[in-house]
């Protein structure tokens, strides 16, 4: 799946599709530290640069631990991992960022005024941690990006209407100060909260002053299309990732 930011920018959710490993790592994986055989993981990332056009060491994939801590990628960082960090900016061209997801929200941004890019990882606790206002506020410290120059992409994950929550997860998004009744409902007949996360997103990034109409929502349920995105509560956690990436291209 691609999205549309710029003519320079390459944006995108990879998909399963098919491949000779076993369930439920049976499917396009390009994320290390998931539990898929590191053979399997180094052909879908040789696969992945080959299509981007670039080394792999230009390819980051960062490890993720449902925080809110936001590394710059530079050139001094080529071929660093980055452990316990689950957003990464940059300016540089040529260079591929991205999180890892399987339900979680993926978060794509492209800021058109500096030309700055961002990915971020928002699973619950990231969305409640608020960490697209976060990898905001680090562009703009560290490139003076201005939230009305900011497109954002919330890339597939898991829907409202499958997202059931205990009451506790209810009860810490509602602390955190987010407008429940637009991002929640209790259902009819569980009588169990269900949470929207992609509009928990698009509400903390319009608070920040990202423009309602800069930002794409692809609508795509994970748990409902597990056939077609890996999914946690589908497969277990022990399972493949789509990997959400965004680079600028060599011009």
């Amino acid at each position: 799946m691609t999205y549309a930011l710029a003519e320079h920018i390459t944006a995108f959710s990879t998909e399963r599709h098919c491949t000779e490993q076993a369930a439920p790592y049976d499917g396009f994986n390009i994320t290390h530290y998931c539990g898929d055989e590191a053979e399997h993981v180094r052909r879908c990332r040789e696969q992945l640069c080959a299509q981007l056009g670039i080394p792999d060491s230009r390819l980051i994939v960062p490890r993720q631990v449902h925080g809110v801590r936001i590394e710059e990628v530079t050139e001094q960082h080529l071929g660093v991992a980055f452990e316990d960090t689950d957003a990464l900016i940059t300016r540089l061209k040529g260079v591929c960022i991205g999180v890892s997801t399987a339900d979680c929200v993926p978060l794509l941004m492209y800021d058109q005024g500096t030309g700055a890019i961002a990915a971020a990882h928002a699973g619950w606790r990231g969305t409640v941690g608020r960490i697209g206002v976060l990898t905001l506020q680090a562009m703009q410290e560290a490139y003076g990006t201005k939230a009305d120059d900011v497109s954002c992409v919330v890339g597939p994950s898991i829907g409202p209407e499958a997202f059931e929550v205990g009451e506790e997860v209810y009860e810490t998004f509602a602390e955190a100060g987010f407008p429940m009744n637009d991002i929640a409902y209790l259902h009819p007949a569980t009588r169990k909260w269900h949470i929207d996360l992609w509009q928990a997103n698009v509400w903390q990034l319009m608070q920040a002053g990202v423009q309602e109409n800069a930002i794409q929502v692809s609508g795509v349920c994970t748990y409902m299309n597990h056939a077609r995105f890996f999914s946690a509560r589908r497969l277990g956690i022990n399972s493949g990732r789509i990997f959400t990436g965004i680079m600028i291209n060599e011009q």
